[in-house]
């Protein structure tokens, strides 16, 4: 395996150089993943309590089949040894891309890309805390004297994993409304313009989220929204590359 070795921009490899770094960077990521997923399958009971947690009292998951239960914590432990192995991950790739950016752009991307895994830990905590509990106590008692409500393992841990990740990445939302500013894609002013639109699409994207009902949806809504907000003032503080540059010095032909 080869050595890795910070890369500048000016620097120039050949395509076997740059596949031979891609997979020493694969092979580092799948070891953070690896012992993330062996340190979460050792303590499997813990992270499935954690899980179970929102569920009311009286119920607890059941699984059908010999196989299931089994199935059931390798499937959970991967995914949480993911989510422990995410920052080595992006690490990686972001040492990756890093030497195709000038050093202008380094400057813009590094705060971005360090802002990724602060997000969507914030958003799973958030998720966690504030949405799982209302989301699964409003659907498990939605009509509930009709139905005799048992909770399938497979199931409800599918549920909870997809919530957690759906949300984790929506609250990347600021980093892509700095990336599109700071790249002169868009202006905070258009941003203001189109707020409207933006309410709306964060709507239908809390919508498409596992927890279907419309209490979870508008507890989902509301900090995408207040981070929207923040994103503008940020980018306006920020200011766009050609506000960042001061104004050409004027001629002096024809003064005087």
């Amino acid at each position: 395996m080869a050595r890795i070795r910070p890369v500048s921009h000016q620097d120039r490899l050949t395509l076997i150089e740059h596949l031979d770094e891609l997979r020493t960077r694969i092979i580092v990521s799948i070891v953070a993943f690896v012992v993330g997923f062996s340190v979460c399958a050792w303590q499997n009971h813990a992270i499935l309590e954690i899980l179970n947690d929102p569920l009311p009292g009286d119920i607890k998951p059941i699984t059908f089949g010999v196989t299931e239960p089994f199935m059931t914590t390798i499937t959970v432990s991967a995914y949480a040894g993911l989510l422990v192995a995410l920052p080595v991950i992006l690490y990686q790739l972001y040492s990756f891309v890093l030497p195709a950016f000038s050093p202008q752009e380094r400057r813009i991307a590094l705060p971005l890309l360090l802002m990724v895994p602060f997000l969507f830990i914030a958003g799973v905590v958030f998720c966690y805390f504030v949405v799982l509990e209302r989301a699964v106590h409003f659907l498990l008692n939605f009509n509930d004297t009709q139905f005799n409500i048992q909770v399938r393992a497979r199931d409800y841990y599918s549920f909870v994993t997809l919530t957690l990740l759906s949300m984790g990445l929506m609250f990347q939302v600021p980093m892509g409304i700095l990336a599109v500013t700071r790249l002169g894609i868009v202006t905070p002013k258009q941003l203001r313009q189109w707020r409207g639109y933006a309410y709306v699409v964060i709507a239908v994207l809390a919508a498409l989220l596992p927890t279907v009902d419309p209490v979870t949806m508008v507890i989902e809504m509301v900090p995408l929204v207040v981070l929207y907000e923040l994103s503008i003032v940020l980018a306006s503080l920020l200011g766009t590359p050609g506000k960042s540059r001061a104004p050409a010095e004027p001629s002096a032909e024809g003064s005087g």
